[in-house]
């Protein structure tokens, strides 16, 4: 097979391949934070050779499979500056940025890759190369920022016993334009390859946002965001992105489709938006998405404040989410996770913050809007027995937000093992499951002898219940992708028996796969496979993804 060189015209995915962000973003573990786990787990954090520093010539990526024939043919759809079988663009689409995916590039294991990196431009490219792919037995993976945490991005060449002849990452990138405004109305499209901050940029020209702000903010596409339901730190304010989608371009394999209405609201029949919000490329690729705006705030109030326990914390805040106060933010961190803060440098560790659990709010609009908004909130909260600890911690943990995913890698290059992973329940329910998702994850890593640090924190929140989402720390035990598969299905399991959801906004890639029956029933799997077995007869989209073929 040929080599074709990198192409000009495929963008390379901004994250390194085995990182989450880039080499000049890795952060060393501080002082405290390996003390931390020398201490309480008898981590050596001594380290050898760091990820930022292997390259893709030295990793073993699986062969490329298509022939001159198909490359040629492929490269006649979308242009010759748009294919390319370069290892260095084939790498960053290999696999996502879960601990599982980066653990592998640790390894001196074979990692199999997408066969060519393809990015059409037009809807018509795009349903071109879906048809020939669909008669040449070509899967297809689509690929935004790279940032899934299921294995949404692994490039299966199997699914439901079938095998294809290679698989190919259909890229978004040049899908990346802001193509209407409609600032009466509150309306914006978007190409579904705009990464998030891109698409802030564009609409801040016009005086509006769109205020989704994900922990994969800096890297995350429009697109992506629809496709696995995202909801972002100001979820309390604005809503998920779910909440957000007024339309959405699909191409399938068998044509394209517009889902949504030229109104606000409709009463004729199903929603097909919900078809395609949560779809994650199982059903064809979306390219376009129309989405709710709104004015850039005129100003942000913050404050903190600290509870005696978590139990009175949930209690405060489904207060303050009954009462429909309005905050844009409000988050809970257990006892733990307030006195143990990794995304903290060198401080991480260390327990200056003050005792109990920390929530942290914060407020948007113009000043008399968010001035009342923080009062009522304020006094509510002080009512459920909170104690004020000024606007200092919401600052700081605004402005570390994006640091934790960064700070993994160096953790895993000392010998931890740090994950997270997240659910939903309602508000009776929440003592029940967080304990049971604490009892599995512990009892499994026990097993695999180490000890745990399990944190948590509600960070969405609706009337009748909210979000919990645990980061975990352990030490590396032997195989520890096999070490974490096993707690992963454990804790999952859990969920399941619990009153949980396998997952709330991570969405379900391969990862959560096996659970779907659990969480949607036979009959529910049966109907998204007959949805898929309409789009996608020959099931080339994104095997392995969401639902097995019928």
């Amino acid at each position: 097979m040929s080599n074709v060189s990198a192409a000009t015209g495929v963008p390379m995915p901004p994250m390194k391949f085995n990182l989450w962000g880039t080499v000049d973003e890795s952060k060393p573990l501080g002082s405290s934070t390996r003390k931390l786990l020398t201490k309480l787990m008898g981590v050596n954090t001594d380290t050898g050779v760091a990820a930022k520093d292997v390259e893709v010539s030295q990793i073993r990526l699986s062969p490329v499979r298509l022939s001159d024939e198909q490359l040629a043919e492929l490269a006649a759809i979308v242009g010759t500056d748009h294919l390319t079988t370069d290892d260095a663009q084939r790498a960053p689409r290999a696999r996502g940025k879960s601990s599982l995916d980066l653990l592998e590039w640790r390894t001196d294991a074979e990692i199999s890759a997408p066969d060519a990196v393809v990015a059409p431009s037009t809807d018509a490219e795009v349903l071109t190369l879906l048809q020939y792919c669909t008669a040449h037995n070509i899967a297809v993976v689509p690929f935004g920022g790279g940032t899934s945490v299921v294995a949404g991005l692994t490039p299966f060449a199997e699914d439901a016993g079938h095998s294809f002849d290679a698989v190919i990452s259909l890229d978004l990138a040049r899908f990346d334009t802001l193509t209407d405004v409609d600032p009466v109305s509150g309306l914006a499209t978007f190409g579904a390859g705009l990464s998030g901050p891109a698409a802030e940029l564009k609409l801040a020209e016009h005086g509006l946002q769109i205020g989704h702000y994900p922990q994969s903010f800096p890297y995350a596409t429009i697109g992506g965001y629809a496709v696995t339901r995202s909801s972002g730190q100001n979820s309390a304010g604005y809503g998920r992105f779910d909440d957000m989608v007024r339309e959405m371009t699909l191409v399938t394999p068998v044509g394209i489709i517009t889902v949504g209405h030229a109104s606000p609201a409709s009463a004729a029949g199903p929603d097909l938006r919900e078809l395609v919000k949560g779809s994650e490329g199982a059903f064809g690729v979306v390219t376009a998405v129309r989405l709710r705006v709104h004015p850039v705030p005129q100003v942000k109030r913050y404050e903190a404040f600290t509870f005696p326990d978590f139990a009175t914390g949930v209690a405060a805040v489904r207060a303050v989410t009954q009462t429909g106060t309005g905050p844009t933010v409000i988050r809970l961190s257990d006892e733990i996770e307030s006195s143990v803060n990794l995304s903290s440098g060198d401080k991480a560790g260390e327990t200056s913050a003050p005792p109990g659990c920390m929530c942290i709010t914060m407020y948007e609009g113009t000043p008399e809007h968010a001035a009342s908004r923080h009062k009522e909130t304020r006094e509510l909260l002080l009512v459920h027995g909170a104690t004020s600890v000024g606007e200092d911690p919401a600052r700081h943990w605004e402005q570390g937000r994006f640091n934790a995913p960064v700070l993994r890698d160096s953790l895993l290059d000392a010998g931890a093992l740090c994950e997270t992973l997240e659910t939903a329940t309602d508000w009776a329910n929440v003592p029940r499951l967080k304990k049971a998702v604490g009892e599995a994850l512990a009892a499994s890593l026990n097993a695999s002898g180490t000890m745990a640090l399990i944190m948590c924190h509600v960070s969405h929140v609706y009337a009748e219940g909210c979000s919990l989402y645990f980061t975990v720390v352990a030490a590396q035990q032997g195989d520890p992708v096999a070490q974490w598969r096993k707690a992963k299905t454990a804790v999952t399991t859990a969920l399941t028996l619990n009153g949980g959801t396998v997952t709330h906004h991570h969405a379900v890639g391969n990862d959560h796969r096996p659970f779907m029956e659990a969480e949607i029933g036979e009959l529910g799997v049966s109907v998204l496979q007959a949805v898929k077995k309409h789009f996608d007869p020959a099931g080339i989209m994104n095997p392995g993804t969401l639902i097995g073929a019928s």
